[in-house]
């Protein structure tokens, strides 16, 4: 970016954003840079990269460099790793850093202060950020910036992320600094601090609270009392399945209305196009081709919504280091770490993030462990499939209290998800690690506050534009190559049945299914599978292609299968998507991630047996019981 401000005559100021987890600082980095970013990976490691560009009121242009969440630059995770080269210059991939800006949480200050103390010795110019003041005042603690300034030796302001008047100080300050002329990098005086070392930080860092934090005579917070409920061993973990049961039911009360609108959407576009283009191999490949299996993606993407909004209100909210404390007596069990709670729940969105966030796992038997069983949870992928598959085969009815059937398998399956999940891990570990010790969670547990509605809203745009972008790139050319198989050749003449029994699509189907026919699957399920590997939701539009092409379809896929299908394949069907690794890019991050083509292989090698062997089990017992 710097080159680019050069040739125009202007130059941006790269700050790098740095903090500790939960300190706020992605609210900072959204509050200061709106919707002006960019995500990527640094080269050669999937650690997440934001670069968002701001200006000051004084016309200063920033590029900021949200850096992934560290506790010290005693780096001892991969994303912590990429942090602490940023900062000492050893990478070079996110540009020279200007100005460092620690972010701070106001109510809890220790750990931030020994962060900046850390920073302060690297040799370039910092600005410490006491984040969420706002909070800390109502709460009667009181923080005297001049003396915390002098303590430390550097610049501190104040900042409340979530209000635009919180930000004014800031704004200031970065004003003065940049226009002042920020020096260049220092000698540096830093080293990689022992654990002594780190000690006598906090100890210094306790000093300073004593001398310029005034906190009012204890009392129970607001948190406290919310915790004796949500934290307790009996009532916590019946809130926490209750909240998942809720998202489960919302995913498909709340998302109805706009599906119904998006499949009105996507009909009326089919039948414009069908009444423009003539009759013949363009009309089919744009409507059964195109429209058909894009649009048989895209009008899930209100259930998909839905989902995201659950996860980042609670995030926001302050649950999920709740969850993971609730789940570690459950997974310890299972032989898992309980930070191996939030990559896994990540996972419910994307197993790809869910991988990559393992990185906050220390021990690295632990970590690969949730790397290869985080691909078995739930993702969003799943979700086109499984309602496709579920409005064919459930009834959409109540069962009382105004519980929804469907909404209740949905549930089921995201709980077999986590079952196979906890069981994989456990049979791992009973062959392998059977008489180690697992290590204690230890968790710092923020306090609750409000989500942030631009945060939230703006989490969802990005995962909307990232699944839109998946329909209009890996789905669309998918719908367009299965379409091409599934039209070519032409029957012969005097041919009977569907001309599609004649084409490629067909001859693969056929191949296939001497292998997949033991678990219910027909020729066309074949034919969807393969393509799928590239994404699972792949597979919907596979179909969709396939029986509008075969006449099947009439505008309705899940009618479709319906007739097509006994239950016991849909079952089946269901059953294998539990397993079923049907995703190439979350293989590709398990190499990446674990640094071995060979864990990938396991990983594919494990799923597929699980896979096929729960489908067989599942078809044949439908098929015993009359289905």
């Amino acid at each position: 970016m710097k080159d680019v401000a050069a040739a125009t005559g202007e130059r941006e100021t790269r700050i790098a954003l740095i903090g500790a987890p939960n300190c706020g600082k992605t609210s900072l980095f959204n509050a200061m840079t709106g919707a002006n970013q960019r995500v990527g990976n640094y080269s050669g490691v999937t650690v997440e990269r934001k670069i968002g560009m701001a200006a000051t009121p004084g016309g200063e242009r920033l590029a900021i460099v949200d850096l992934p969440g560290t506790h010290s630059l005693r780096a001892r995770s991969p994303d912590e790793m990429v942090t602490r080269d940023i900062i000492l210059g050893v990478r070079r991939d996110a540009g020279e850093i200007d100005l460092m800006m620690v972010v701070i949480d106001a109510t809890h200050l220790r750990p931030g202060l020994r962060l900046a103390q850390e920073l302060g010795r690297i040799g370039l110019p910092l600005l410490v950020v006491v984040n969420m003041i706002d909070i800390a005042r109502h709460r009667g603690i009181e923080i005297d910036l001049g003396l915390l300034s002098r303590d430390l030796g550097l610049p501190v302001v104040a900042s409340t992320a979530v209000r635009k008047a919180g930000m004014e100080a800031l704004w200031t300050q970065l004003d003065a600094m940049i226009g002042s002329g920020l020096p260049a990098r220092g000698e540096m005086g830093w080293s990689e601090p022992s654990a002594a070392d780190l000690r006598a930080l906090l100890r210094e860092a306790d000093r300073m609270i004593a001398h310029a934090v005034t906190v009012p005579e204890r009392r129970r917070s607001a948190t406290e009392r919310v915790d004796a409920v949500v934290m307790h061993p009996v009532a916590g973990p019946v809130i926490l399945l209750a909240i998942m049961f809720l998202m489960f039911q919302a995913v498909f009360a709340g998302a109805t209305p706009l599906m119904d609108a998006l499949a009105a959407a996507v009909d009326g576009v089919a039948v414009a196009a069908a009444a423009i283009l003539p009759d013949g191999l363009i009309q089919g490949l744009v409507v059964d081709g195109a429209i058909a299996g894009v649009g048989s993606v895209i009008v899930f993407l209100p259930q998909i919504l839905i989902l995201f909004a659950f996860i980042l209100i609670l995030e926001d909210l302050g649950y999920m280091a709740r969850a993971a404390f609730l789940m570690d007596r459950i997974m310890g069990v299972a032989g898992l770490h309980g930070r191996a709670f939030i990559p896994l729940l990540s996972s419910f969105a994307c197993a790809i993030p869910g991988i990559m966030s393992a990185r906050v796992i220390d021990d690295r038997k632990d970590r690969l462990t949730t790397i290869l069983i985080a691909p078995l949870m739930t993702c969003s992928a799943r979700i086109p499939v499984y309602v496709l598959l579920i409005g064919a085969f459930v009834p959409a009815r109540t069962i009382g209290f105004g519980i929804g059937l469907q909404g209740l398998v949905m549930f089921g399956l995201y709980a077999a998800g986590i079952v196979a999940a906890l069981a994989v891990a456990f049979a791992g570990r009973m062959m392998f690690r059977r008489h180690e010790i697992a290590a204690p969670l230890m968790l710092d547990l923020p306090d609750y506050k409000l989500p942030q509605l631009r945060g939230v809203v703006l989490g969802l745009w990005q995962r909307g534009q990232a699944f839109l972008r998946r329909a209009g790139t890996i789905i669309f050319t998918a719908s367009l190559v299965i379409w091409v198989l599934s039209t070519f050749p032409f029957a012969p003449a005097g041919a009977e049945g569907p001309a599609i029994n004649y084409s490629f699509a067909a001859m693969i189907g056929h191949l296939l299914s001497p292998i997949l026919s033991p678990i219910g699957f027909t020729w066309e399920i074949c034919v969807a599978l393969v393509p799928g590997m590239a994404a699972r939701e792949v597979a919907v539009a596979g179909l969709s292609t396939v029986y509008a092409i075969q006449g099947g379809g009439d505008g309705a896929l899940a009618l479709a299968l319906a007739r097509h299908w006994s239950l016991a394949t849909g079952v089946s069907l269901i059953v294998w998507y539990i397993f079923a690794p049907q995703c190439l890019s979350t293989l590709a991050v398990i190499r990446r991630e674990t640094g071995s083509a060979r864990w990938m292989w396991i990983a594919t090698g494990y799923m597929f047996a699980l896979a096929y062997a729960a489908s067989f089990l599942a078809y044949h017992a439908v098929l015993a019981i009359g289905g």
